[in-house]
């Protein structure tokens, strides 16, 4: 998990466990993340990314990539940028947006 750095600049709690670049890439790679209002993140082991809107809102496509810090990055193929981090909590995945809303993972 990562150091003190990251941490800082997201709003975590203090049980919180932050991945680090190596955890996350593995953690990420390969794998849909769906959450609780239905939507749907995909990274892709390429670097592709998707997020699947609920309801069939649409789907934004993009690149992803894990920063040093643990914070992960998405290029949007409309060139908009977004960096979240995802956390540990008890059993449970959180993703934390840089405005410090969170996202619980469905298991």
């Amino acid at each position: 998990m990562a150091g003190p750095t990251l941490a800082q600049s997201f709003s975590t709690k203090d049980d919180d466990e932050v991945f680090d670049r190596f955890s996350l890439t593995k953690v990420l790679a390969g794998k849909i993340f769906e959450f609780y209002d239905d939507g749907q993140s995909q990274y892709y082991d390429d670097g592709r990314y998707s997020y699947t809107y609920a309801g069939g809102g649409g789907t934004a496509y993009g690149y992803w990539d894990v920063t040093e810090s643990g914070a992960v990055c998405v290029t949007f193929l409309n060139e908009a940028t977004r960096c979240d981090i995802y956390v540990m909590n008890g059993e449970r995945m959180i993703l934390i947006d840089e405005n410090g809303n969170r996202f619980p993972v469905r298991p």
